[in-house]
């Protein structure tokens, strides 16, 4: 099952999105779901990354070594 979302896109974005569709035979939307599906595990990664500094810097978690984290891993 899919799901239809739209989104608004700089004229330039949009233009180019539309020479590269006219030029390949293929849709707009199919470059979209392309550049969201190849992108969206990065994107997530970094937000991750990012909310587990702020809780480092908060103090809420703490950072272990290396060393460390195999020794607990080893028990």
């Amino acid at each position: 099952m899919s799901k239809q979302t739209a989104i608004r896109l700089p004229d330039e974005t949009f233009e180019r999105l539309k020479a590269l569709s006219e030029r390949t035979g293929r849709t707009s939307a199919y470059y979209i779901r392309e550049a969201i599906e190849k992108h969206i595990d990065d994107m997530e990664d970094l937000y991750l990354a990012e909310e587990a500094t702020r809780r480092i810097q908060r103090g809420e978690s703490k950072v272990i070594s290396a060393e460390e984290m195999w020794r607990e891993l080893d028990n």
